[in-house]
């Protein structure tokens, strides 16, 4: 198992050298479509498998796609270039960002998951997690211009919904409350709408809760419940003064 999961970390990593070439040192050759598509049909041969399906038509679904992810993640580059200060340049965020490198595993990974691969899209995020501590679950629904600056301890969960333009800090959770077994095909983590802010271990929960468009939700805050459009969610734990409206929540210690 522990050689399969090298297999499949090779089989990823070249699938971003194919995207990036500017991830390549000097003097290695650029990935080519042929050496992924093999190293897919190989992965999808392992016995762990067992599925019953066209391997021949996943690995062409699959290529098929790969431009789409590029384009998804180029939109992420930009994202986390103008949202981020200190980000010199793209080639930096390809090069240097755990948060693109969770990205563009779960945009992979998405993809295979999607057209019904098992076991790989899991591990393919898995790695991810491993090296970055960001854990998106690879059926994770997240839309484009997405941002995650440090990125350490996010949690993302199977069943969220992420829209277009969402930034998210260190330590945010977006995960499930806790149900019976024999629900876990409902929906089960939150919805994030369009141009979200979620600032550092922020935590939300729960199939039912929606987060309204252009909202930013403060620090450490504990939310089941949805929040309208145009909200600030803050934790007042400390004195200050806090200009309170009806589309604000304020949760104060």
């Amino acid at each position: 198992m522990r050689h399969y999961r090298s297999q499949i970390e090779a089989f990823f990593n070249e699938t971003m050298d194919l995207l990036y070439p500017e991830r390549l040192a000097v003097g290695y050759d650029r990935a080519s479509d042929s050496s992924i598509r093999a190293k897919l049909l190989s992965l999808l041969a392992f016995p762990l498998i067992q599925a019953d399906f066209n391997t021949e038509q996943i690995v062409q679904q699959f290529m098929d796609q790969l431009q789409g992810v590029k384009s998804k993640l180029d939109q992420d580059i930009l994202a986390t270039y103008d949202g981020d200060p200190a980000a010199v340049n793209r080639t930096e965020v390809i090069l240097a960002y755990p948060g693109f490198w969770a990205l563009s595993a779960y945009r992979i990974a998405n993809v295979l998951y999607q057209i019904e691969v098992p076991l790989i899209p899991r591990i393919i995020t898995e790695i991810a997690h491993s090296c970055t501590g960001i854990d998106i679950h690879p059926g994770a629904q997240i839309g484009t211009h997405m941002c995650i600056d440090h990125g350490t301890g996010i949690v993302i969960g199977e069943t969220a919904i992420i829209g277009n333009h969402v930034k998210l800090y260190q330590g945010v959770t977006l995960g499930a409350l806790s149900i019976p077994k024999h629900k876990s095909k409902e929906k089960r983590h939150p919805t994030i709408e369009d141009h979200v802010v979620i600032y550092a271990q922020a935590t939300i929960l729960g199939g039912k809760t929606t987060i309204g468009k252009h909202s930013i939700i403060g620090g450490n805050v504990w939310i089941t419940q949805s929040v309208k459009p145009h909200s600030k969610v803050i934790y007042a734990g400390c004195p200050q003064e806090v200009e309170s409206n009806d589309k604000s929540i304020i949760f104060s210690a």
